[in-house]
């Protein structure tokens, strides 16, 4: 709660005719805003030129606010460019906000579809910085239920579905994120606990285009995920169905693949991917 200032007026609509605006308005903050409605303006990377150009400012202004939203989060680097796009920050900004978010209404109804036609927990995350974030799932209906709830956080590079999620980032990136100067600290002994070892576990999740996976995460649990690409075929995200190996019929593991594929491009294509635009068709 905010206790010192002036305590601020919700009907004071018009900040521009307001004659304090000058006092209260902070333009550095409206200009990183700017930045950010820029880039998902355009639903592509951007360079500082065009960043530039956009808001019609000096060059070494916008590299400013990109260098500041950058260190916060807020954007990424755009791998092996000079280009960069919205970062992971954006969609943590608070759960309240979250809900609403566009990659949950177009995941939840296929996340819905994927409980029922496989009968196991379903999820879909994001890389927010270091970390998995489990932004909505479908709880499984029988008594096997995966106990990953909604906000939960893991290393991102500990996690099958993380794996999925850096399969997109140059190595180079990959390296600063996760610099291995010791060993990694390991969830299981399938933990990679070396640079060299997740580059390997990336680079093969990328190439394979799904993972099925077993006490990765976690001792006695499973999972099955896929990416969800955006309309610049990028990874934006990953689902799952995850839950104890019991929860899991063996008889039926290539009909439980396919239907988490298949539900990873349904979503993708509701996020304005096109199949026919990569080679590796996630159906």
């Amino acid at each position: 709660m905010v206790r010192e200032g002036r305590e601020f007026d919700s009907s004071e609509t018009n900040e521009a005719d307001n004659k304090n605006h000058g006092v209260y308005f902070v333009p550095g903050l409206h200009r990183g805003l700017l930045v950010l409605e820029a880039l998902a303006e355009a639903q592509k990377p951007m360079s500082i030129s065009d960043i530039a150009r956009a808001l019609g400012i000096t060059r070494s202004a916008a590299f400013r606010l990109v260098y500041t939203l950058r260190y916060t989060g807020f954007v990424e680097s755009e791998p092996d460019s000079k280009k960069v796009r919205l970062g992971g920050r954006v969609l943590s900004l608070g759960f309240s906000y979250l809900a609403g978010m566009s990659i949950i209404e177009a995941a939840q109804p296929d996340l819905d579809l994927l409980r029922d036609a496989t009968g196991i927990t379903s999820h879909i995350g994001i890389r927010d910085g270091r970390d998995l974030l489990y932004l909505a799932c479908a709880h499984s209906r029988s008594g096997f239920v995966s106990t990953i709830n909604v906000g939960s956080r893991f290393p991102v590079h500990l996690t099958p579905m993380g794996w999925l999620l850096l399969s997109d980032l140059a190595p180079r990136k990959i390296g600063e994120l996760f610099p291995d100067q010791q060993p990694y600290k390991a969830l299981t002994e399938y933990s990679p606990t070396t640079l060299e070892a997740l580059l390997d576990r990336v680079m093969r999740a990328g190439a394979q285009g799904y993972i099925i996976s077993r006490g990765i995460l976690e001792p006695g649990g499973s999972s099955i995920c896929a990416p969800v690409l955006n309309a610049q075929n990028k990874v934006v995200a990953a689902i799952d169905i995850s839950g104890p190996d019991i929860g899991f019929d063996e008889a039926r593991m290539d009909q439980y693949l396919s239907e988490v594929r298949a539900a990873a491009q349904r979503i993708s294509i509701r996020l304005g991917y096109t199949p026919a635009r990569r080679s590796d068709d996630l159906g």
